[in-house]
């Protein structure tokens, strides 16, 4: 039988550049595996539709799907939104088998993408033991979300930058997270001369914008890019479904 389909699933934005971003990931998972079937729906803002493109796997005959959240934390879209896509989905196509995937973070190949960005945005290697980082992420009022980019900041804080702090860029500031140009404006007034934001977010869009926004407001040194189409966040695409399709594929072979 033909490997279960990847659907990916992002959430979708007005911002054009979210699609784009989105679209471009999705052609390099393709050229990473010649064969594989990899289709993308949008919970909201974008076409097609999670639920479209369900429908239209459905009556092509499809057997099975691997719906992979375009996500870096498990908050509300990983927990509620998405499940309950699916959930719908199995009840209108029960021939169509429906898996789901495990969201992309944490991950060594997220954190290798951060310090590839801020390499390009102009930071060297050798520049990190001077240099402050603010981890800037989209923002979550989820304690497992929360705890998440916090780990990720100290785990880069042990590759050798001088200090990594998190910061949100929603206007929701939980888990004592500030906002991006609070960061930048601490880590200034605890003596840290360069300061680096780094975007932990995947596409471009308004909360990226803000990110920016507060880089520029507080004067930080250097604003990374968005991860994007990343190879290595393609490679982690493919890890992610394989993780989620290797049982059926073991069940397949008993």
């Amino acid at each position: 039988m033909s490997a279960p389909v990847l659907l990916v699933i992002a959430h979708g934005s007005r911002d054009p550049r979210h699609a784009a971003t989105v679209h471009a990931l999705t052609a390099r998972v393709r050229s990473l595996r010649p064969g594989l079937r990899v289709e993308t729906g949008f919970l909201e803002f974008n076409a097609p539709s999670v639920p479209r493109v369900l429908e239209r796997l459905a009556a092509e005959g499809a057997d099975e799907v691997v719906a992979l959240p375009l996500l870096l934390t498990r908050a509300f879209h990983a927990k509620s939104d998405i499940p309950s896509v699916l959930r719908e989905a199995r009840a209108r196509f029960p021939r169509l088998r429906i898996g789901q995937a495990d969201v992309l973070g944490p991950s060594p190949l997220l954190n290798a993408t951060v310090e590839q960005r801020l390499y390009e945005a102009g930071v060297s290697p050798g520049d990190k033991g001077s240099t402050g980082l603010v981890l800037a992420s989209a923002g979550s009022t989820d304690p497992e979300a929360i705890a998440v980019i916090a780990e990720i900041a100290r785990e880069l804080r042990h590759t050798g930058w001088c200090a990594v702090r998190p910061a949100f860029a929603s206007a929701v500031v939980a888990g004592g997270f500030s906002r991006t140009a609070d960061v930048v404006r601490a880590l200034r007034a605890d003596g840290v001369r360069r300061v680096a934001v780094a975007p932990y977010v995947i596409a471009p869009g308004r909360l990226p914008d803000r990110i920016a926004a507060g880089a520029g407001e507080a004067g930080a040194d250097v604003l990374a890019g968005v991860l994007g189409a990343s190879p290595a966040l393609a490679r982690l695409l493919l890890t992610r479904y394989d993780g989620a399709s290797a049982p059926v594929d073991r069940a397949m072979s008993a």
